[in-house]
């Protein structure tokens, strides 16, 4: 339960968001303190936010008061969460550095709670590569990272930047909030597609990204979670803090998952590895004729089926990507292979399965009950995901 919640806004235009942003944790059953940087008073009057949290909004670090203050610790005292929303690159700098020159900067040098940053800014400056270092440096010290949207800035260029709606800000903050219930869990994560090559320029995979897979493997990381990441090829940089062992083919993915298998309490097998391979593989390129060619495959190894008759206290959870019968597809998939949950995209709907940043998933456990998720960014759904999954552990 998060019943006080500390609100960072920074300098940039979507300051103005940060309002609808309060007035949602009020309504929520939260109080809201409001710590403004000298810039964010550019954009928005401290009076709107004192308006409607009802307490003084701060921005100095030496206010004069009458009592012995110390603002950086007392305005801290039974916070939840810190949330810094917007944040502009020039705050995410200071606080990668550990720089403390203003009251919110060295407010988030004093938190204990958890911290959310929601960066906002051009989109040069958001793809700067001191910005994504100075991001990742936040994300290695413990801090929500939430990922601008793409769409038209205010500066009239189109990129990705702006400020998320208060309304994904306010239901990713609260995730942030909850305790880490994967501490010291060890977890296996596959993600990404599998290449079966060919010849020396031809292979056959599929549209898989990794994005579902990496997000999974990040949201592990902020709960808690020691997590090993197998990943495919894919233009993912792996997340903070987490084991990445690379593979390009099923069998180079299959040798990998089965040697850190026995040393992981959960194994969440989001990969779309090939079910077939060339039957030959030509070291030649294989010239193009006008006879066309006929390609003969083999299957690939089922590593989800192997790993069902390995387990024994593992937790595993499994994916399906499904045209039709896709409910019955899944369950009998799930029966089959042992699992513990199975995740399952239907193909055919909008926004959902490979090379999308959302994603529609149903989900299926051993005891057949069904939960369908509605279309949600693949970073809340990972959470969404590890929600469902943390209480199978009690029963393990």
């Amino acid at each position: 339960m998060v019943n006080k919640v500390l609100l960072g806004v920074t300098g940039g235009i979507a300051a103005y968001k940060s309002a609808e942003l309060a007035r949602l944790y009020i309504k929520g059953g939260a109080a809201v303190q409001v710590v403004m940087t000298p810039a964010a008073a550019r954009f928005i009057t401290p009076l709107t936010f004192q308006t409607l949290t009802g307490n003084t909004v701060f921005s100095e670090m030496f206010a004069e008061r009458s009592e012995a203050w110390i603002p950086h610790i007392e305005l801290l005292d039974g916070v939840d969460l810190l949330v810094i929303a917007p944040a502009s690159a020039n705050t995410v700098a200071k606080m990668a550095a550990g720089i403390a020159d203003n009251l919110l900067t060295t407010l988030y040098l004093a938190a204990v709670c958890p911290v959310v940053v929601v960066p906002s800014m051009n989109v040069n400056m958001f793809n700067h590569q001191t910005v994504i270092d100075n991001l990742d440096r936040l994300r290695a010290a413990g801090c929500r990272v939430m990922d601008p949207d793409s769409g038209e800035l205010a500066c009239g260029v189109y990129g990705k930047g702006r400020m998320p709606e208060p309304e994904d800000i306010y239901s990713y903050s609260l995730q942030a909030a909850k305790v880490k219930d994967f501490e010291n869990i060890n977890v296996l994560v596959t993600a990404g597609p599998t290449r079966e090559a060919l010849d020396p320029v031809r292979f056959i995979s599929n549209p898989s990204t990794g994005l579902m897979g990496y997000a999974i493997a990040h949201a592990l990381r902020e709960r808690g979670a020691k997590v090993t990441l197998i990943s495919g090829p894919t233009a993912l940089k792996a997340p903070p803090a987490v084991i990445l062992i690379p593979v390009t083919t099923a069998e180079q993915m299959h040798k990998a998952v089965i040697d850190h298998f026995d040393q992981n309490q959960l194994v969440i097998k989001a990969a779309a590895v090939s079910d077939f391979k060339p039957s030959q593989f030509s070291g030649q390129k294989v010239k193009k004729n006008t006879a066309g060619l006929t390609l003969e495959l083999t299957p690939t190894a089922d590593i989800l089926m192997e790993l069902g008759r390995r387990k024994k206290d593992q937790v595993l959870v499994g994916f399906a990507a499904e045209t039709e019968n896709v409910i019955q597809n899944a369950r009998d998939k799930l029966n089959r292979k042992n699992l513990d949950l199975i995740v399952v995209n239907d193909l055919a709907e909008e926004g959902a399965g490979f090379a999308s940043s959302t994603n529609r998933v149903t989900l299926i456990d051993r005891s057949g009950a069904v939960e369908e998720l509605p279309l949600m960014k693949k970073e809340e759904l990972a959470h969404r995901l590890l929600d469902r999954i943390a209480p199978l552990f009690a029963t393990h």
